[in-house]
């Protein structure tokens, strides 16, 4: 559960193939290294990814849904618990043993119903003696037996108990008249009279001490008065003193106790403890099971989240609460924005078109072997972003390191960028669905712009449905509250996309791209790139007017 060695390695919140088999990749890396490294996606990844992972055989990372530390994450106390049947006196011993302030009360399932504090526990010496009563009279004959360490030598079903307790082991059969036992817990010796006499002044419970049995005539009368009979483990003094712990915690529990859920933050459960005066919380899942205790000191203690940025160096495409988490490295190829951290941090940034090119340098770099498989994911993560090698921001080492990843996994790389780009068909998704996967805003002179990419392997049967996807995109600007909203249906295989356009100035995007004469969303050869081509054009259009 402790989290204080583990290395989480993410990508940017809209993670795509590059982004996502730049994580798992770097994630071996630093295994290789000897670190405890998980890779990490932060939302639904894309259909193409997906299709990568199944096809080299990787589990899909983990969902990485805050960089702040969660109380699954923090080492917690063992989570040993009571149940509602077990007596104080177990109670108390437990609680010694463990050293713990409180225990959680767990029913069958393992769920908490209930707490009881060595608070709860001095109620029986400090409170009134009319509390303790009440309880030794809902005791049962087993759990005192047990609790005096005892044996039951007549028990009986219509006992008769007011829960108050007498000790006559002293007093001979002579002056016993003198004492009202009538229904009353009576701890008393071995004298065979004095038992009788007790019996039949009405005692509803007898307690013997230093003798294991008693006389037959005795257990006689104690039947013909309903009288239950214990011999004790202890003696005189003992017995009086574990009497009053028989009783079940069920009692005395809190029905309702203060507990958190292991989805929670540590910061704000320190921020609920602070204003208690409880030193100790369990833990508990979804479904109420205990998992653990959370003490003031895991919260003083614990440690934030170390986390390695892939893809991405802006805290705005990071994961939520980064500026809670150590950021320990960062490797991207895009530009530098809003990136500020407490501590020096190992920072690898490179003018080249994919993350999967720079990781898999440095495996080569430093003589790490790549397995076929992860060559594999490397290479669609690396053709995925460079769009078939071909985007603006493609460069010699990027067609380089393909061809180098091609040999390990054994693929022709013609064949797999084929295969790859044949995935992204939408069958089965809806227009909403597809125009969700890949979107990227930008402000642009205050204007604020949504480019939105689908990736298909021809683009001439959208134009077929350019009224549907026209009216998707309309709502999905609305949706994103953008003054722009732009739609790219590109195919890498054919090295071109059509262009639509939605909001009040639509009509910018088609002065700097404008159609064909006498066509609607016509192609547009060699064009691929959203940051590198679309956006630094559709920006001269805006600068002229806003």
């Amino acid at each position: 559960m402790a989290q204080d060695n583990k290395i989480y390695i993410t990508g940017h919140r809209n993670p795509h193939a590059d982004s996502v088999a730049a994580a798992i990749a770097y994630a071996a890396y630093k295994k290789e290294q000897g670190f405890d490294a998980i890779p990490c996606v932060l939302g639904k990844i894309n259909k193409e990814s997906r299709y990568l992972l199944k096809r080299f055989g990787f589990e899909e990372p983990m969902l990485l849904e805050t960089a702040q530390v969660r109380l699954d994450e923090v080492d917690l106390d063992s989570p040993c618990a009571i149940t509602p049947e077990n007596t104080i006196f177990e109670t108390v011993h437990l609680m010694e043993q463990e050293k713990r302030e409180g225990f959680a009360v767990v029913d069958k399932e393992n769920k908490v119903i209930g707490w009881v504090s060595k608070t709860d526990l001095a109620k029986i010496a400090l409170s009134d003696t009319s509390y303790s009563h009440a309880m030794l009279r809902e005791t049962s004959t087993e759990d005192i037996a047990r609790t005096i360490g005892g044996r039951i030598l007549y028990s009986d079903e219509k006992r008769h108990l007011n829960g108050k307790v007498s000790i006559l082991t002293m007093t001979n059969k002579d002056n016993l008249e003198d004492y009202d036992v009538a229904d009353r817990i009576v701890i008393t010796g071995g004298n065979k009279k004095a038992q009788k006499i007790l019996i039949e002044k009405g005692a509803g419970m007898l307690i013997i001490i230093w003798e294991e049995r008693v006389d037959d005539s005795v257990l006689k009368l104690a039947e013909e008065n309903h009288c239950v009979i214990i011999s004790s483990g202890y003696g005189a003094m003992n017995t009086s003193r574990y009497l009053y712990f028989a009783p079940q915690v069920s009692m005395i529990m809190t029905t309702k106790p203060m507990k958190f859920f292991v989805h929670e933050l540590a910061e704000d459960a320190g921020k609920k403890m602070a204003r208690t005066q409880f030193r100790s919380f369990p833990v508990v899942d979804e479904q109420e099971h205990l998992v653990g205790y959370l003490m003031r000191h895991h919260i003083l203690n614990y440690n934030d989240k170390q986390l390695i940025l892939v893809d991405h160096n802006e805290f705005s495409q990071s994961v939520k609460g980064i500026e809670k988490a150590r950021v320990l490295e960062v490797i991207d190829h895009h530009r530098v924005t809003d990136f500020s951290t407490s501590r020096p941090v190992s920072f690898r940034n490179e003018i080249v078109g994919s993350t999967c090119t720079i990781i898999a340098t440095i495996f080569r770099e430093n003589q790490v072997p790549i397995e076929e498989n992860l060559a594999g994911l490397m290479l669609g993560g690396l053709l995925s972003d460079t769009m078939n090698l071909q985007t603006p921001t493609t460069t010699d080492k990027d067609r380089h390191t393909a061809n180098i990843l091609a040999a390990l996994a054994g693929l022709d790389l013609d064949e797999f960028t084929e295969e790859l780009f044949s995935v992204t068909e939408d069958e089965g998704e809806s227009l909403e669905e597809l125009m969700n996967r890949d979107i990227i805003f930008e402000d642009v002179m205050g204007v604020r712009l949504m480019i939105t990419k689908v990736n298909v392997p021809q683009v001439e049967p959208y134009r077929d449905r350019a009224d549907e996807m026209q009216q998707a995109l309309d709502v999905l600007t609305r949706n994103k509250n953008a003054d722009m909203g732009i739609l790219s249906i590109t195919s890498a295989l054919e090295n071109r996309s059509i262009l639509f356009a939605a909001g009040d100035k639509a009509n910018w995007l088609f002065e700097a791209y404008p159609d064909t004469q006498g066509e609607q969303h016509s192609v547009h050869e060699g064009l691929v790139s959203r940051k590198m081509q679309i956006l630094p054009k559709l920006s001269t259009v805006i600068n002229k007017y806003a």
